[in-house]
């Protein structure tokens, strides 16, 4: 097993993830006993792909957090690939998943990895009963797709955001997303992350969420390359690039780079 921060360039930063890599699954019921041991907002678990599947994919990956398996995981998945890179030999530039999310891409780019993920563009919505309360401010405007897109004006309400995790737990959403533009300088927007019903009150750096996030501020700026700062208590950095779809009937998708770093490794026994 290895530890590793993603979104960060130094150890006890961006987001920690388990990464354990597999000769073939674990029963669920162990894998899921990990990830609550490890107790981090996700472990990952990779297989090689074998068969036919070896020529779409290189590996097959899951994602578990503390007490549930989830269908997309951004910052496990950078640090998966950065295992693969930087400690298995992995000697390609671009490395495959394939995912209950379909297929994930991470490729290395100068110093840093960057994840080829799906576009997950929210549409607007009426904000549920309670999400003010729950955050403690009222946004100007809320969004939906797996996850709540919660807007507010400055970055500072967004920094002092104290919600009342018991009351975002109760929302009818897998997690809630909050965003502001940047007034740091140099940045274009910044967000948050809670996800308490899925164990994990607020993570600290989310690649998925950036699914969202990204076609949201790409289209609000009119720009396709974005610098993103996730302004949790650990912070992380994200370098973003909406790509439109580029055939008829294939999908938008997202680019998410950022750097990590291995802050352990080490051997379970079970």
């Amino acid at each position: 097993m290895f530890q590793v921060d993603a979104f960060a360039s130094r150890v006890f930063g961006g987001n920690p993830a388990g990464v354990v890599p597999l000769a073939a699954w674990l029963p669920d019921r162990f894998m899921q006993a990990i990830a609550a041991e490890n107790n981090v907002a996700e472990t990952a678990f990779f297989v090689p792909a074998t068969g036919v599947a070896r020529g779409a994919a290189d590996f097959h990956i899951r994602w578990f957090t503390p007490t549930i398996e989830i269908d997309l995981c951004g910052h496990a998945t950078l640090a998966s690939a950065h295992v693969l890179f930087r400690h298995l030999g992995f000697k390609a530039d671009r490395v495959r998943f394939s995912s209950h999310s379909g297929p994930l891409d991470v490729f290395r780019q100068d110093d840093r990895l960057v994840l080829d993920f799906p576009s997950r563009p929210a549409h607007t919505v009426t904000a549920p009963t309670g999400l003010a309360d729950a955050l403690g401010a009222h946004p100007t405007e809320v969004r939906v797709a797996r996850d709540l897109l919660v807007i507010f004006d400055t970055e500072e309400t967004v920094r002092l955001l104290t919600p009342e995790m018991s009351r975002i737990a109760g929302l009818d959403a897998f997690a809630v997303i909050v965003t502001a533009p940047a007034s740091t300088p140099g940045v274009d927007f910044v967000s948050r992350f809670f996800a308490p019903r899925a164990g994990v009150p607020e993570d600290p750096a989310t690649g998925s969420a950036h699914c969202t996030l990204i076609p949201y501020w790409a289209a609000r700026l009119g720009r396709a390359k974005l610098h993103a700062l996730q302004v949790s208590p650990r912070g992380g950095e994200l370098f973003c690039e909406h790509r439109p779809a580029s055939a008829p009937g294939s999908d938008d998708r997202v680019y998410i780079g950022g750097q990590a770093v291995t802050y352990f490794e080490g051997a379970i026994h079970i």
